[in-house]
């Protein structure tokens, strides 16, 4: 079983859908990949993850969600789980919820909805760094 996983959280399946596909097409089998429709099943894969032995070292979460917005559910992240690296993927999200995400919450970046593919795998690679090799 993979060690590291990253975790996307949007309300919309069709999105997670859409980011998981990219993400496994330019990752491959390097990374666990998995989805939650809310902030707060996003916080119980984590627990339920590290419990497996599994670190999540990546959170791509939307701003607009129910529940608990994105900026909120980083800044959760950031005091439960330090160590997790964050991107915020949005269509909504105003100028002051941006900037607290990045400031307050530790976003590496936001991206905007439709997100650049190359954009957002570049913001993903900058998080989580060169492949390691086995050598």
């Amino acid at each position: 079983m993979k060690s590291e996983a990253i975790l996307c959280v949007d309300d919309e399946a069709i999105i997670l859908m859409a980011m998981k596909r990219e993400l496994k097409t330019h990752f491959r089998d390097r990374f666990r990949f998995e989805t939650a429709l809310d902030a707060a099943e996003g916080l119980r894969i984590i627990d339920a993850l590290s419990e497996d032995g599994v670190s999540v070292i990546l959170v791509i979460s939307d701003w607009l969600m129910p529940g608990m917005k994105g900026d909120e559910f980083l800044l959760r992240i950031r005091s439960l789980h330090p160590d997790i690296r964050t991107i915020m993927v949005t269509g909504h999200a105003d100028p002051a919820s941006i900037e607290r995400t990045i400031k307050e919450a530790g976003a590496f970046t936001v991206l905007q909805k439709p997100w650049n593919r190359g954009e957002l795998i570049a913001a993903i690679s900058a998080c989580v760094g060169p492949e390691r090799s086995l050598a």
